[in-house]
C-alpha cells in the first residue's frame, strides 16, 4: 500500500468523526503505518452532512488533505449526494444500503452494501452502525489488520461499552468477508 485516500461521510450524531478516529488510530498507532485525519460539518452538526478525510499510508505524508478518495464509506443519502462525486472513478464504495440509493455511479467503482443500522438494532443499540461499518470497513478493505481495528474499537469507545462495540465490529467484518467469499 503506498497512500490511500478515504472519506468518511454520514450526518452528525452517526459517529462519522469517531469512525475516522478509529480507522486513523488503527492504523497508526496499532499497525505500523502513517495516518492524518481532518473532518468537516455544518454548523448545525447533528443531523447536516458530515464527513471525515484519513489517509493511510506506509510511508510519511506530506500533504493531509484528501483530494481523490480511493475509499469512500457512505452512511445517509444526503452525504452520498454531496461527497460520491469525489471519489476515484476505480475507486470502492460501502454504503448503509437501507439508507442509501446509490444511483448514477460509473459501473467502474467497486461497491459494497452493508445494512449496518439493522444489525446495530439487532445488536440492541442503533448508536453503533459506526462501528459495524468500521467492521465492515476492515474486512472489504485490508488497509489496516483486524487485530489493530479491534484495539483501536477497544480503546476508544465509551467505558463499559467495550463488549457491545466489539460485537458490532464483528457483526461488520463478518458480512464484509462473506462478501467477499461470495463474489470470489
Amino acid at each position: 500500500m503506498a497512500r490511500t485516500e478515504i472519506k468518511i461521510g454520514g450526518f452528525g450524531g452517526q459517529g462519522i468523526i469517531l469512525t475516522g478516529y478509529i480507522v486513523g488510530k488503527a492504523a497508526s498507532i496499532f499497525d505500523d503505518k502513517h495516518a492524518t485525519m481532518t473532518q468537516a460539518f455544518g454548523p448545525e452538526a447533528r443531523g447536516s452532512a458530515c464527513s471525515s478525510q484519513l489517509i493511510v499510508s506506509d510511508n510519511t505524508i506530506r500533504y493531509p488533505y484528501v483530494k481523490n478518495p480511493q475509499v469512500m464509506v457512505i452512511m445517509s443519502q444526503e452525504a452520498f449526494n454531496k461527497f460520491s462525486p469525489q471519489i476515484d472513478p476505480y475507486g470502492t464504495l460501502l454504503i448503509e444500503e437501507e439508507l442509501v440509493d446509490p444511483n448514477g455511479l460509473p459501473d467502474t467503482i467497486k461497491l459494497h452494501k452493508i445494512p449496518a443500522t439493522r444489525i446495530a438494532e439487532e445488536l440492541g443499540r442503533k448508536i453503533v452502525l459506526n462501528i459495524v461499518m468500521v467492521g465492515f470497513f476492515t474486512a472489504v478493505t485490508g488497509l489496516v489488520s483486524r487485530e489493530a481495528m479491534r484495539k483501536a474499537v477497544e480503546t476508544s469507545v465509551p467505558k463499559g461499552t467495550e463488549e457491545l462495540n466489539l460485537k458490532a465490529f464483528e457483526r461488520g467484518y463478518e458480512w464484509g468477508m462473506k462478501q467477499k467469499t461470495d463474489k470470489v
